[in-house]
């Protein structure tokens, strides 16, 4: 019994904000593009921020290991 309550609530919180299954379809793909984009976005932070460590790891190593007269 339970479960057809929580059912029916789940069913009736998805569709309050859309009255229609193409308002649903709609706003879950405007919800996927925004997320897409999001992603992309923090994505592109992630790999610069990832290859300034990289290099600069790099050249640290580089400099503590060669050989200073």
């Amino acid at each position: 019994m339970q479960k057809v309550f929580l059912s029916l609530f789940i069913v009736t919180f998805i569709f309050s904000g859309c009255a229609t299954w193409k308002g649903a379809k709609k706003d879950s793909s405007n919800a996927w593009h925004v997320t897409k984009k999001t992603s992309k976005k923090a994505w592109e932070a992630t790999k610069e921020v990832t290859s300034d460590a990289y290099d600069s790891t790099k050249e640290v190593i580089h400099e503590v290991t060669s050989d200073k007269e």
